[in-house]
């Protein structure tokens, strides 16, 4: 396991060429004159791998990506119908009733926060194909890592916000004025972007650490991108590429062992590293665990515990937790199972972006939308096995293809909820989103589901327009 290390080194670095800034602003990037130059910091081989640390470590912190309550994970969780709000807060509110207004400041940092990994990564980039002594192995292994994460960083904001600016370099007045890509451009780039990840990434892990990506974790969120553009036949092909890679892949029998650092159901976590202090647990799990001395902001609602018709579902029994409050017992998420560490000591829990039980559910969907009906149910019932339940091949009566669809769309209800958004995404894409109307508060409208462009970005760039409904 991955223990606290000196920052200070990569921070020096991180700062030199990349330039952070607190408020995650992607137009005002300037890098200040006092600060190391990006020629410096790619000199040599130890510096531009600190360059590429920093990156990782500000994943931990920027907004979209941290877990934590400005974070996909949260605030499309909301967007669904898997949360149900405990706190008052107005922004919170507004992502729960699917009425978000563009002067929201959450949406703004979510928004900021991939746009500020964006130029974080654009920078890198240009970095190593300007340096003139970096190897070239090196060289390759820093394109394939920053191409992943951009891809990754663009599938979000495609799916959250439409049609999207594409900044593929750090020119901060070209930047400032960028109008929203068309939806094809954006996609084409996602795609490009992994599949030169895929060629320049290696198929193992060095040290065995999986908060950096390799050639199969770029594979398993191509799979996904293929699934979401309903490529069946792509997306089966790569999620097999993924689950086929025993020796590094396995769903783990014990739930509670799957959020460990370096798991090896995960493709890929982000570490607690990037606290940069005495801290060693995870965002999801400070906010998301539930006592006595603490007021998280949401529970698990209602509508979202009736699906566990089975009681002996070993997600149900290891990834929820419940807390009486006064006569109301009250559920929550409990995949972390630590909400709070201040030792210092070893990191035991990673914040887990992709994993392979995903594989086989795009495997399970792939399979079904082509009629491969005992594939897919073979599929999903690797979910339901390790879960505990009984298995659809062992059924008495087999589904036809729509019942399977809805019954996989309903395995991933159970299997990723408080996870990167999947609901939200899941209910978006399968065109289900009416369901939403039946949550307490929303007058559901087909434009809510993309967010607004933030008011603010707006202001600063007038060639962005706004979404319709907002």
């Amino acid at each position: 396991m991955m223990k606290k290390i000196n920052n200070i080194a990569y921070q020096l670095v991180f700062l030199g060429v990349l330039g952070l800034y607190a408020c995650e602003d992607f137009v005002e990037v300037e890098v200040p004159d006092h600060l190391i130059t990006g020629s410096t910091v790619f000199a040599n081989e130890e510096t531009a791998q600190s360059a590429m640390t920093g990156i990782y470590n500000q994943l931990f912190n920027a907004s979209f990506a941290n877990g934590g309550n400005r974070s996909v994970t949260f605030l499309a969780a909301l967007s669904a119908d898997n949360f149900k709000p405990t706190s008052n807060i107005v922004e919170i509110l507004e992502f729960s009733q699917n009425a978000i207004s563009p002067d929201n400041t959450w949406n703004l940092d979510l928004w900021a926060g991939a746009y500020h990994t964006i130029y974080e990564v654009n920078a890198l980039l240009e970095g190593v194909a300007q340096a003139q002594d970096l190897p070239e192995g090196t060289k390759s292994s820093l394109t394939g890592q920053a191409k992943f994460i951009r891809a990754f960083t663009y599938f979000y904001l495609r799916q959250l916000y439409g049609d999207v600016p594409l900044l593929l370099e750090t020119d901060y007045r070209a930047n400032a004025t960028a109008p929203r890509a068309s939806p094809s451009e954006v996609e084409a780039q996602i795609l490009s972007d992994l599949q030169e990840a895929i060629a320049l990434l290696p198929g193992e892990y060095p040290d065995g650490d999986r908060t950096r990506p390799n050639k199969f974790t770029a594979m398993g969120l191509l799979a996904r991108v293929y699934l979401f553009q309903e490529n069946w036949e792509q997306a089966a092909y790569y999620s097999e590429q993924v689950i086929s890679q025993a020796s590094l892949y396995e769903l783990l029998a014990d739930p509670n062992e799957v959020f460990l650092a370096n798991s090896r159901e995960a493709l890929w976590q982000i570490s607690p590293i990037g606290w940069g202090s005495s801290f060693t647990h995870t965002r999801e799990g400070n906010l998301f665990i539930k006592d006595a001395t603490t007021n998280t902001p949401v529970v698990l609602a209602e509508d979202f515990m009736e699906v566990w018709s089975a009681p002996e579902d070993l997600r149900f029994i290891n990834w929820i937790a419940s807390f009486q409050d006064g006569e109301e017992v009250l559920y929550y998420p409990y995949k972390y199972k630590i909400a709070y560490e201040a030792s210092g000591g070893e990191i035991t829990e990673y914040s887990m972006v992709l994993r392979l039980a995903e594989q086989y559910a795009i495997q399970a969907e792939a399979q079904a939308q082509l009629g491969n009906l005992t594939q897919a149910m073979n599929s999903i019932d690797h979910l339901r096995e390790r879960a505990g339940v009984p298995l659809l091949a062992e059924a008495t009566t087999t589904p036809d293809q729509e019942e399977l669809l809805s019954l996989i769309l309903q395995e991933r209800r159970k299997e990723f909820f408080a996870e990167w958004g999947h609901r939200w995404l899941d209910l978006k894409r399968t065109g289900n989103t009416a369901l939403l109307s039946n949550k307490p508060q929303v007058d559901w409208e087909a434009t809510d589901s993309r967010y607004p462009i933030p008011q603010q970005e707006r202001l600063k760039n007038t060639y962005l327009s706004q979404n319709p409904g907002y």
